[in-house]
């Protein structure tokens, strides 16, 4: 049975690593600089520079959350457990009165910690301007895309937490966390598309939109572009998502299964 106080101790130590490589100050300053250019320029192709609307400010940070957060995510936890084992240090740690269990809920954690920190750090810096530009009304919005934003970071945290179990070093796993970030932000979509194109619609074309449940980035897509009416109304969405898929429950759920099914995965493969 797992201890919370033994994990919260293992969390803690995890945090306090990261703060002192200086990895959460790092990841707040990228964070913090590419929101804010993109924040002022991420109408540019539409001919329009400057905050636009509520709306499409988050559209365009829509973009760079997809292609930081996992990539940051990944890097974080891919060494998570294969990175103690090359070093030797697991074997000390499982010395101690502690589960496997309880080892890896701990790291989890403290990097999630960390992930959390780091971003809510860097997007705050577009918090201020939105609330300064659009008032407190943009505040609730921005939190809601915040949220969603951490929740896909949790989700890729698990996959690489898994990789980490999986992978035998600590180069196999860097390698297999890159093909993941890959195949989720470049592949997957476009191996969608690619089939809806070549077949004319005949075939998936009524699955299509709940294919995109099974990559955490489009969950987060949906959540925060296709329910804007506006948003979709503008770049010709409005058919795409079916009504269930824009339930709020219905996605949350989703994305709670993409952080919690990895991470028991990897609990799982760890104990055997």
């Amino acid at each position: 049975m797992i201890q919370p106080r033994q994990v919260l101790t293992l969390a803690s130590k995890e945090f306090r690593d990261r703060l002192r490589n200086r990895w959460v100050l790092a990841v707040a300053l990228v964070f913090a600089a590419f929101s804010l250019v993109i924040t002022y320029a991420g109408g540019a192709q539409q001919g329009t520079v400057g905050l636009r609307s509520l709306e499409f400010t988050i559209t365009s940070l829509v973009s760079l959350v997809i292609y930081l957060v996992p990539l940051i995510a990944l890097l974080l936890g891919f060494d998570a457990i294969v990175g103690e084992r090359e070093r030797g240090s697991l074997d000390l740690l499982l010395a101690y009165p502690i589960t496997r269990g309880e080892l890896l809920l701990g790291k989890y954690l403290g990097l999630a910690l960390a992930l959390a920190l780091a971003m809510l750090a860097g997007l705050a810096a577009v918090g201020v301007v939105l609330a300064g530009q659009f008032g407190t009304r943009a505040l609730f919005h921005y939190s809601g895309f915040v949220i969603s934003a951490l929740l896909m970071g949790l989700a890729f945290l698990s996959l690489a937490v898994l990789i980490s179990v999986l992978a035998r070093d600590r180069t196999r796993a860097s390698g297999a966390a890159i093909i993941l970030w890959f195949l989720f932000v470049l592949v997957f979509d476009l191996a969608l598309l690619g089939v809806l194109v070549g077949t004319a619609g005949r075939y998936g074309g009524e699955i299509f939109p709940y294919l995109l449940l099974l990559n955490p980035t489009d969950v987060f897509r949906i959540l925060n572009v296709f329910s804007a009416e506006d948003v979709r109304s503008a770049y010709g969405l409005v058919s795409v998502v079916p009504p269930v898929l824009l339930r709020l429950d219905v996605l949350a759920a989703v994305m709670a299964g993409w952080i919690a099914i990895p991470l028991a995965l990897a609990k799982w493969r760890f104990k055997t």
